[in-house]
């Protein structure tokens, strides 16, 4: 699986009609990422919604950040990435995680002993009946939403490495240290392109205030030295400034960097922006440019 250096974190295209989707993920692919990253949560279904992606596209990988482990049984979740990866010649890379307590209690299931509920859920993923025809050999890839060091190691042991959400490059660091040099990491980096520090940090707080509210999130960043202060009010300006990137194109470009020279083997870049359904394209053409992501 070709995923390159750098891929497209979005909700954005959550916001629009199919067609809108169908002609964006055609551009982002002609911009020469290596992958579209998609979350699900209260948004499209994960597997309809990648299918959507792929049917629109020919070469860019489709990957979702995360597949909810509580939205769907281990037999359904194993046979929907066998028939996206068949189907789409192993374009397909399935991100699964635990996800978090308010959005699995809605769900009407109960969170708890979130390391052996995955553990529990890849063994019956892999023991699962498939009787259609299977994809190419290899072409099964699986990563884990990991933070702490016991899913990390899990990520490193059952599947084909990580993908952190919702962190600093000292997190990078410290996950490629647990995961050890074969793993795959692709970390989730969200940033802002804008030099003023006041509506940087805005746009930033917006985005960071619903996942502050969120205990596996602030635990993660507690083992960095974050403390409660820091979570208030959308973060504190260093939380901020550790967790989103802003400034002009080069200061991003040069945050961005800092993750792979940590370590990670692909970054999945997310473009925040004041609207929250404006499509990026300028900004996602520039890093895709600088980064210097292959063009098929």
């Amino acid at each position: 699986m070709k995923l390159g250096k750098l891929g497209i974190w979005t909700t954005v295209l959550d916001r629009h009609p199919a067609e809108v989707v169908r002609e964006a993920a055609s551009r982002i692919e002609s911009m020469g990422y290596g992958a579209i990253w998609v979350g699900e949560a209260a948004r499209r279904e994960a597997f309809a919604n990648s299918a959507l992606l792929l049917s629109a596209t020919s070469r860019v990988v489709v990957a979702t950040g995360i597949a909810n482990i509580w939205a769907r049984d281990a037999m359904a979740m194993a046979a929907g990435q066998k028939t996206l990866a068949e189907a789409w010649g192993g374009r397909f890379l399935l991100g699964i995680g635990v996800s978090h307590d308010v959005l699995v209690n809605r769900r009407g299931h109960r969170y708890e002993h979130p390391l052996e509920a995955m553990r529990a859920y890849l063994d019956a993923m892999d023991a699962a009946p498939y009787d259609s025809p299977l994809p190419p050999e290899g072409s099964l890839v699986r990563v884990l939403a990991a933070l702490g060091p016991k899913m990390l190691a899990l990520a490193a042991e059952r599947a084909d490495g990580a993908h952190p959400y919702f962190v600093p490059v000292e997190h990078t660091s410290f996950a490629r240290g647990a995961l050890g040099k074969g793993p795959l990491l692709c970390p989730e980096v969200a940033v802002v392109v804008e030099p003023d520090p006041t509506r940087a940090r805005e746009v930033a707080r917006n985005y960071m205030t619903p996942y502050l509210r969120l205990v596996n999130y602030r635990r993660n960043l507690e083992r960095f030295g974050y403390k409660e202060e820091d979570f208030q009010g959308g973060g504190s300006n260093r939380l901020v400034d550790a967790i989103v990137p802003w400034g002009d194109i080069d200061k991003v470009e040069a945050r961005l960097r800092e993750h792979f020279d940590a370590g990670a083997d692909h970054v999945a870049v997310q473009v925040l922006t004041r609207d929250p359904s404006e499509l990026p394209y300028e900004t996602w053409e520039e890093l895709a440019r600088r980064i210097a992501v292959p063009t098929p």
